[in-house]
């Protein structure tokens, strides 16, 4: 097979060269080429210099193009260089005849907007030193003929995967304007539209190659063990493509290598020696793919070592040796493995460095002092490994600190009072440790604190008021703790808290204070397991975002406040107190009566003679199950730490969320996605009720594809889903609980709705007679809440592109909630946000589908649609066409 592959290759060596020949001999002239191009390009201002002047009109020598824009010639007057690079260039290559250009030394065109695939005859640029077609729109595979470019030493290929976007001026408004761009537009979405393929094993012809950048595509196959002749080879970058097997041996041997870019693709297998002794390697990029064994141990070998990044693999065995001692680090990321080692002996001091993550590994031993002296450093994660000890004081001293994740640990003893100098800290997570003693009250400080996370310790004492002043606090969880006192007021100044308060399974007493309603963003509240009492403030009706509350077990008593989220909650977010009563099922009605006011006073005493003894006998019968339970609780917890721990081996493989979902909660709760759990199916795959064993219930949505078969377009889809419902915050927008991106299963984790699909209501006879007028006049008024936010109070805008009645989901009260943001869209501004049609078939907008210009209007199009079809009971397609049709003769 290998035989046969290198005879193909000859063979098409030869008839290039025949073709070359050819070309040689009926060439068009420098300017009769660049002249031609220009005709197949969009009207742009680079090309307006591209003229042949009046005086030359009747002069039968062809004029020389050395003075027009991005173009550079020799004495002789022969094209050296065309640097067209970022200048808005729309079209193709295809027009440009590459034989014209004998004496061609560099060609440039990067970030731009060219299209279609890369002509095979640019390998007739026999003395192109700087190839450059980077950041543009091109697709199909890598042609063979670049082995024919011998001479050149910087080829850059990368980022063609539509990140130049499409320029508005492919869509000629001018009939007079050439269509080559439209119709190149028409070939180029109807393409894959990136480059894929195999990387040409004939690539190892250019040895004079310094610099090969393929990053950014949609490659696969192998890496060529041909690029291991490359001996001048500095840069090689092929990151973020689909490659598959193992990194070639002699890549080892290439000695004046000083930057790896490997990350994210599917490479496997044991990383060589080779790398290892590289003495010049200052960047190595290996993360993000299925590579095993041990890490290089000399990868500093030279002490140059800048980048190091090994994350998310499934590498093994200690710490590389030389990384101690390696003072030039200034990036090192090795998260998510299974190395070993100790945190205290296997690393050094380092002076420039400012991002290190060791999260999630095999790593003992304790936090040492010696890390206070990176005094550059903005980011340490140390979460998920065996680290005991106290954190040493010393940590106080890293002032550009930004992030501190020292959580899923043993550590223990107090926080330091000095954890208050790190004022530029944005993420502060302590949780699933052992420390003890009080929260300091120098935490106040930390005035830039983003999200603060102390959950799952043995802090006692009251919360200090001081955090109170964390104004810019999105999250806040000190849960599963011994805190006491009262919830101080100064927490309803966290005006920015948005995701989660959560205090609950601690000992707190008190009322709930008032000064909470102003807190109106937050979206979850917990202040379960503790001893609060009074009533709950009625003010807290006016938290307008909040969408999750439980008070449970708490001696709490009096009326619910008014709002959706106190009536429609499960009775279990309030069960378990003295006497709290509301409209929700399993509390008593309030204006229920708690005694007959008809009996006598022979009846009360006779109930107070009964009730008394048996109430005595009852409290100390629930003092022993309340002790019985504190203490399986206590051991529970325990056991929940280190059951957390030994499931981390990929901790973004699932979002934990509430501390107990997680992804075999999942696949058990729907008995790995068997079809009788399945309630919808959709384009993109099949949605699932997964019923937890706390009773949450959750709906599931399984994308067709594993994440390791991902297409571009799934990607696109799941992050933009993932991107949006992340950053909204509505209560008519269903909620994301969680995602999976890795392993076997790729799903997201949806609040659960109860009713189902606004188009299976309508499309069902008994559900749609009882849809009344004023049901289906509020889910109008739902769905125009929830665009009224994402058009006028979400910054940038969002766009959702598909309002439909099957995107439209009814909790139990027929409350609606716009759902399926995979084709969403974030407008940008000062841009012109052209895209590709998307939508459901009769609800899309018209104009879209020829200006593809994305705005408001294409949601407000299709909410009309959706609000006509709530009111007539079904698509209003034959009213929608006579009024087109109308509006068609009225213009003519």
């Amino acid at each position: 097979m290998a035989s046969q592959t290198k005879y193909l290759s000859l063979a098409y060596v030869a008839a290039l060269a025949v073709l070359l020949c050819f070309c040689k001999a009926s060439s068009l002239t420098e300017t009769e080429a660049l002249l031609k191009w220009k005709e197949t390009l969009v009207n742009q201002s680079i090309v307006q210099s591209w003229v042949i002047p009046a005086s030359n009109s009747s002069n039968s020598t062809t004029p020389s193009p050395c003075r027009w824009s991005g173009i550079v010639c020799n004495d002789a007057g022969s094209v050296t260089e065309i640097n067209l690079a970022n200048t808005g260039l729309a079209g193709t290559l295809h027009d440009l005849d590459f034989s014209s250009f004998p004496n061609l030394l560099r060609f440039d065109v990067k970030i731009n907007y060219l299209f279609d695939t890369i002509p095979t005859n640019i390998g007739l640029l026999s003395k192109l030193l700087f190839l450059d077609l980077s950041t543009n729109s091109f697709n199909g595979t890598l042609p063979l003929s670049f082995a024919n470019l011998t001479q050149v030493y910087e080829l850059d290929v990368s980022r063609n995967n539509m990140t130049g976007g499409i320029d508005p001026r492919l869509f000629p408004d001018d009939k007079n304007q050439p269509m080559t761009g439209l119709l190149g537009l028409k070939n180029f979405l109807l393409q894959d539209n990136m480059l894929s393929g195999r990387i040409p094993e004939e690539i190892g012809n250019c040895k004079l190659l310094t610099l090969l950048a393929l990053d950014g595509n949609f490659l696969s196959g192998p890496i060529p063990s041909s690029l291991g002749n490359l001996s001048d080879l500095a840069v090689l970058a092929v990151a973020s493509n689909q490659l598959s097997g193992e990194i070639p041996a002699n890549i080892g041997t290439l000695s004046k290598l000083t930057d790896l870019h490997l990350f994210i693709n599917k490479l496997s297998g044991v990383v060589p020696e080779g790398l290892g002794n590289l003495s010049s390697l200052t960047v190595l990029h290996l993360s993000e793919n299925n590579f095993t064994g041990q890490l290089p141990p000399q990868v500093c070998k030279g002490g140059k070592l800048i980048n190091f990044t090994a994350s998310f693999n499934h590498f093994s065995g200690p710490i590389p040796t030389s990384l101690k001692s390696c003072s030039s680090l200034y990036r090192v990321r090795l998260e998510s493995n299974e190395l070993t080692g100790d945190l205290e002996q296997d690393f050094g001091i380092y002076p420039n460095l400012t991002y290190i993550d060791l999260s999630y590994n095999r790593l003992q031993g304790e936090v040492s002092p010696k890390w206070g002296k990176c005094q550059k450093l903005t980011l340490l994660g140390l979460a998920g490994n065996s680290i005991v000890g106290k954190i040493p004081a010393e940590i106080g001293s890293l002032s550009q600190l930004v992030v501190l994740d020292l959580s899923s640990n043993q550590l223990s003893g107090e926080i330091p009072a000095q954890i208050g100098n790190l004022t530029e800290l944005s993420t502060l997570s302590l949780n699933g440790n052992d420390i003890s003693g009080p929260i300091p009250e120098e935490i106040g400080a930390l005035l830039n604190l983003d999200s603060l996370d102390l959950s799952m310790n043995r802090l006692s004492g009251p919360i200090p008021k001081q955090i109170g002043e964390l104004r810019d606090l999105r999250s806040l969880s000190l849960s599963q703790n011994n805190l006491n006192g009262t919830i101080p007021f100064q927490i309803g100044n966290l005006v920015g808290l948005q995701d989660l308060l959560d205090l609950s399974y601690n000992s707190l007493t008190g009322e709930i204070p008032a000064q909470l309603e102003k807190l109106t963003s937050l979206q979850s509240m917990n202040l379960s397991h503790n001893n609060l009492s009074g009533e709950i403030p009625a003010s807290l009706s006016s938290m307008l975002s909040l969408v999750a509350v439980n008070l449970s077990y708490n001696n709490l008593e009096g009326p619910l406040p008014d709002g959706s989220v106190f009536s429609s909650n499960q009775s279990s977010a309030f069960a378990n107190n003295k006497d709290l009563c509301g409209k929700v099922q399993g509390l008593r009605p309030c204006n229920a009566l708690s005694t007959d006011k008809g009996g006598g006073n022979k009846d009360n005493k006779l109930v107070v003679a009964i009730v008394a003894p048996l109430a005595s006998v009852l409290f100390i019968l629930f003092a022993i199950i309340g002790i019985f339970v504190f203490t399986r609780w206590r051991k529970s917890r325990r056991e929940s730490r280190v059951g957390f721990i030994s499931r981390r081996d990929n901790p973004f493989s699932v979002w934990y969320f509430n501390g107990r979902v997680v992804y075999d909660d999942i696949l058990k709760a729907t008995d790995e996605f068997d079809d009788m759990y399945c309630i919808g199916e959709g384009g993109s795959g099949k949605v699932y009720k997964a019923e937890m064993q706390g009773g949450q219930v959750f709906a599931v949505k399984k994308l067709n594809m594993q994440a390791k078969d991902f297409g571009i377009g799934n990607v696109k889809s799941f992050s933009n889903e993932v991107k949006a419902l992340t950053e909204i915050k509505h209560r008519n927008i269903v909620k994301l609980y969680g995602f999976c991106y890795e392993g076997i299963h790729t799903f997201l984790v949806y609040e659960y709705m109860e009713m189902g699909s606004l188009a299976k209501i309508l499309s069902d006879e008994k559900e749609a007679k009882e849809f009344d007028w004023v049901k289906r006049i509020q889910v109008v008024k739902g769905v125009a809440h929830a665009l009224s936010y994402l058009h006028h109070d979400h910054v940038p805008p969002l766009i959702h592109r598909d309002i439909s009645s099957k995107n439209v989901l009814l909790d139990s009260e027929m409350e609606a909630h716009l759902a399926d943001f995979g084709t969403a869209k974030f407008l940008k501004p000062d841009s012109s946000n052209w895209t590709a049609v998307a939508g459901t078939y009769g609800y899309v907008a018209p104009e879209l589908a020829y200006t593809m210009a994305v705005t408001e209007k294409c949601d407000v199009y299709s909410f009309g649609v959706l609000a006509l079809e709530i009111l007539m009971g079904k698509h209003p397609g034959e009213l929608i066409a006579q009024m087109n049709s109308r509006m068609i003769e009225e213009s003519t």
